[in-house]
């Protein structure tokens, strides 16, 4: 999948919790990242912080990879 925008990540990384039928709850709980944090993200709120996106992903089982143009 390509991800070209805040927006779109927001919904990957969404659509993955609610595959592995976590909630925003249980996610807050384990990282200790904010419910509002989580919400922000996943609305697509571009201001997110990208260590704490990169974590997320991580825990939900999301890769990133990063390729030049052609």
């Amino acid at each position: 999948m390509q991800v070209n925008d805040s927006v779109v990540l927001g919904q990957t990384i969404r659509n993955r919790r609610k595959e592995l039928s976590y909630t925003q709850k249980y996610i807050s709980e384990i990282t200790g990242f904010s419910m509002s944090f989580l919400s922000d993200l996943e609305n697509g709120k571009a201001t997110c912080e990208i260590g704490k996106t990169l974590h997320l992903m991580n825990l939900l089982g999301l890769n990133l990879n990063v390729e030049a143009r052609k």
